[in-house]
């Protein structure tokens, strides 16, 4: 559902009910990564554009934290849920 939102409405969505988990570097973009009503939300910036992407319910929670093992505590992700 979050995917189908317009930009300004996804950014409302992640503020009022987002956590923020971690952030990294990759290819000049900042990535930031978000728990969001049991899911993950990725925030892309670069110098000027944000781009919003989501996993699919079926993705692997492991695979999509992997990026971010060296910034984060897993055991604190999944006290989330």
């Amino acid at each position: 559902m979050f995917e189908r939102l317009p930009f300004r409405s996804q950014e409302e969505a992640l503020a009022k009910g987002g956590t923020m988990l971690a952030q990294r570097k990759h290819n000049g973009w900042t990535v930031t990564l978000y728990a969001l009503n049991n899911s993950f939300v990725e925030l892309w910036s670069g110098e000027m554009v944000q781009v919003y992407s989501t996993f699919k319910k079926s993705a692997n929670a492991v695979a999509i934290l992997e990026p971010y093992a060296d910034v984060i505590d897993v055991k604190d992700v999944f006290d989330l849920w």
